[in-house]
This record gives structure tokens, C-alpha cells and sequence, in this order.
């Protein structure tokens, strides 16, 4: 499978690049719009990359605002625009996704390398349909959730999946899993080895990491799923942090708390088992679970 187009890779970027240009200008977000046909919260989703700015022509009255003469760059930042306005594979369905989910979708799409911690569940990029599925049929009375919502999500999680495999640049993932969500069995019996053999298969590929955190381990434990995504030298690494209130709740990429959760994933991954102790302590659990 080749790599696949990534409109919000270039919105992310392009927003990226007007809030440094902006930042460089002395201007704040309310002095950067004055005068201009859209809003100051406009211009902050815009550089966020929740939003593409979609008009050329205040495109370049921005870009004139900040200093930006030169035309090979007013026409280089125009085409990112351009490509930035695309729909992602996700778009038609966005409307029904939970909260937060297609910032979330976009920040993945856009990501070179991702590392995720799991502490109670297996982190969605290495499930099995059926795992995915039994989840949310467990939640289905607690949430209220609809049979037809449980299949677009488990079919946009399968989605998901492809970047691992696919033929050009391949998503690079480092997952740490907390030893209770290997245990926790989700389904029956059947499932959790199928679902032990697609994480030691996945694992064996160059661009997936595997660790996991056995619950001996002594010194912090955080207690809540977070992800990083890598996007690149033009773009800023991006944190994701599950809450109780529901998926994707919380995502930023300010530099502290970047920093904060990069050295909390490297602590984990120092006190996790090596990647190559992982096939054996996952056959180790199937045989466990069948005695």
C-alpha cells in the first residue's frame, strides 16, 4: 500500500509556519487579523491546523502583514494552502465521530513516528478487529452507543492500522504496554491469543517497537493512555492524552508539556522489558490463559 496524500500534514504545517511568521512580527492573533475578512479565532484554528484558511487572497494580505515579500514564497505557502485543503479519507463520517476524534485522526495522519503508552488497554494501532469490537460492545450500555457508530468505529480503526503496512513510509511505532492491559481479557479466550499472535506479528516488522511494562516495575507509573507524534522537522511534535470524558480529549503542542511527556515515555521505556523480550512474554500470556 503506497503512502497516502495527507492534507492535514500540510495544514499542520502551513500553521505552523504563519504562527512563527506571526510570532517574528511582534503581532498578536487580534493585530494579525485587524482590518481582514476573517476572524482572530479563525486565524488561531488556523494555526493550530484545525482549519485551513481556504482564500489565497487573504492568504497573501496575511503573509504581507507579516513581512512576506518575496513571491517564490507568497506562491510556495498558496500551494501548501492549496494541498491543505483537501479531504482526508475520514471527512464524510467527521460529523459522527466522538469529540475530538478528527483533530486526533489528523495529528495520526500527519505523524512520521508515533510512541504510545497503554497502562489498561491495548493501544488501538495494534488491535484486532475482533479485540476493537468487543471493547466497544462492552461499553455499548454504558455509553449508549449504537451498533452502526461501533462499526464505522472499528472500521476506521482497521483504517488506521494500514499506515503500519503500508509500501512508503511506513508509520514508526514505539508502543509501551503496561503489563494489566495485556491481562485484562477482552472477549474470550480465542481472542486474546489472536490478539497476543497480531501484536508479536506487527512487532517483527522494522518499524514497530514493542515493549512491555511488567507490573513489578518500581518508580512512576502514569496512570493515563498518552501518545507523541513525531511530524517532522517543519512541524512541532504533538501530544495526546486520553481523560475520562472520552477520546482525544486533550491535545497540544506546546514545548512543556511536549518535554514533560517525552521524558515521561522515556522513563517507561527504560523500565520496560526490551523489545525483544516482548514474543515470549506474549506467548508466555497465551499459554497462561489457556491452562
Amino acid at each position: 500500500m503506497a503512502a497516502q496524500h495527507r492534507p492535514t500534514a500540510r495544514r499542520i504545517a502551513l500553521g505552523h509556519e504563519l504562527r512563527e511568521l506571526r510570532k517574528r512580527a511582534g503581532l498578536s492573533l487580534a493585530e494579525a487579523v485587524h482590518g481582514l475578512s476573517f476572524s482572530d479565532t479563525k486565524l488561531q484554528r488556523v494555526e493550530t491546523g484545525l482549519q485551513d484558511l481556504r482564500s489565497a487572497g487573504d492568504l497573501r494580505k496575511l503573509l504581507i502583514r507579516y513581512g512576506v515579500t518575496d513571491e517564490d514564497e507568497m506562491d510556495r505557502l498558496v500551494a501548501t494552502q492549496r494541498e491543505a485543503s483537501s479531504r482526508e479519507w475520514w471527512t464524510p463520517v467527521a460529523t459522527d465521530l466522538s469529540a475530538g476524534m478528527p483533530r486526533f485522526l489528523g495529528v495520526e495522519s500527519a505523524a512520521r513516528e508515533i510512541r504510545a503508552y497503554h497502562p489498561s488497554i491495548i493501544t488501538g494501532l495494534l488491535q484486532t478487529e475482533a479485540y476493537a469490537r468487543a471493547r466497544h460492545e462492552s461499553a455499548k450500555p454504558i455509553d449508549e452507543i449504537t451498533s452502526e457508530f461501533i462499526d464505522q468505529s472499528v472500521r476506521i480503526r482497521m483504517k488506521r492500522k494500514e499506515a503500519l503496512t503500508r509500501d512508503e513510509e511506513p508509520l514508526r511505532l514505539w508502543a509501551v504496554l503496561y503489563e494489566p492491559s495485556l491481562r485484562h481479557i477482552v472477549g474470550d479466550i480465542d481472542l486474546m491469543r489472536e490478539q497476543y499472535d497480531e501484536i508479536a506479528k506487527l512487532a517483527a516488522l522494522d518499524n514497530v517497537t514493542v515493549q512491555v511494562l511488567p507490573q513489578t516495575m518500581r518508580g512512576h507509573l502514569f496512570e493515563h493512555n498518552f501518545s507523541i507524534a513525531i511530524l517532522g522537522d517543519t512541524m512541532p511534535t504533538t501530544i495526546q492524552v486520553d481523560t475520562a470524558f472520552g477520546n482525544a480529549s486533550s491535545i497540544s503542542d506546546k514545548r512543556r508539556e511536549v518535554g514533560r511527556f517525552s521524558r515521561q515515555f522515556e522513563a517507561l521505556s527504560r523500565s520496560a522489558l526490551p523489545p525483544e523480550d516482548t514474543p515470549k512474554f506474549l506467548h508466555q500470556l497465551s499459554r497462561e490463559i489457556t491452562a
